[in-house]
């Protein structure tokens, strides 16, 4: 089968493209530069370069695909533009979403991000739940758009399928500072994670293969118009980090770190952009989303599409082996 991943040089879409591959599909993989195409040596993956925004590009990537897995986004919580996010995540998808139909593409996943549904409370967030905060970043906002984009093609006879991911981590092509893997990173090769005082907000932690998993279930068994929190486990800050100290070295100090301190940071960060033109990787606007849990249940996505969650500890020794040795266990 013809299958278009977009987004393919990426984490998650990297993921997609090379199990899809191996599995004896034909992936027609967009990306945007020459580079990319280091991370796709496949025989069974075919590399078009172009880009979302390019509707002449997405219509040659796509010819003969029967299915789409769109993953391509902008993703991170600062932009020089802001405007950008908007262009990328909700113009870029409705050209997939344009192509697709017009290429006659039997079917449609679009990945999304559970930081839509929001910050939560004490017990994990689901598909239905109301959004309890407004959103501080644009990515999310951008995102929340192209959802009901998404839906309103739906419900016009499309058939596509939403999947929130949570922090996904484990093995694969990883390089922005702020992702799960990169943190890991820092704490196996520094013996030191600063995680927001006190250590108690929690996250919603899920394994690469679940993710890929989870998307293949979405495109088999989805429904379309619907969505499906691919989630793991919830766990705080500090016992996340205290099972990696636990299953690398057992060495390695966890750090609390007050809010102002890091709205310091933050702020630090900017003036270093305003006179040194060095892009920040935290804002102050992100830095108030680092104090808030971010739980979320996959129940749903569990009753309907057969999803499961790998354990966290068996995850975790893999993550570990792979970026120390940057094999697959």
């Amino acid at each position: 089968m013809k299958i278009l991943v977009t987004g393919a040089s990426g984490y998650v879409g990297n993921n997609i493209a090379h199990r899809l591959a191996a599995m004896g599909n034909h992936v027609h993989a967009l990306v945007r530069s020459d580079a990319a195409k280091e991370l796709l040596q496949h025989a069974n993956i075919t590399v078009f370069k172009g880009d979302i925004m390019q509707n002449e590009s997405l219509s040659i990537a796509i010819k003969g695909c029967q299915q789409v897995y769109h993953t391509a986004a902008r993703v991170g919580v600062w932009a020089k533009d802001p405007v950008v996010f908007y262009d990328v995540n909700v113009d870029g998808t409705r050209n997939v979403l344009n192509a697709a139909l017009t290429a006659g593409v039997a079917k449609t996943v679009f990945t999304s991000t559970c930081g839509i549904i929001g910050p939560s409370c004490k017990e994990p967030m689901g598909e239905k739940d109301p959004r309890i905060a407004g959103f501080v970043l644009d990515y999310e906002l951008s995102k929340k758009i192209s959802e009901d984009l998404v839906f309103q093609y739906a419900k016009k006879g499309m058939s596509i399928v939403t999947v929130c991911l949570s922090k996904v981590f484990g093995p694969g092509n990883v390089s922005h500072s702020l992702t799960a893997n990169a943190i890991i990173n820092k704490f196996l090769k520094r013996k030191l994670a600063l995680i927001p005082s006190p250590g108690t907000h929690k996250v919603c932690m899920a394994y690469i293969d679940d993710i890929v998993n989870g998307h293949f279930l979405a495109m088999e068994k989805g429904k379309s118009g619907e969505k499906y929190i691919l989630g793991g486990t919830n766990i705080s800050y500090y016992d996340f980090f205290d099972r990696i100290r636990m299953h690398s070295s057992g060495e390695g100090n966890i750090i609390k770190i007050s809010k102002n301190t890091i709205k310091a940071w933050a702020l630090l960060q900017f003036l270093n952009y305003k006179f040194l033109g060095i892009a920040p990787t935290l804002t102050i606007k992100s830095a108030e989303t680092i104090f808030s849990s971010y739980i979320f249940s996959s129940e749903k996505a569990g009753n309907e599409l057969g999803y499961t969650i790998t354990p966290l500890d068996e995850a975790l020794q893999k993550t570990i082996h792979f970026l120390k040795t940057k094999h697959y266990a």
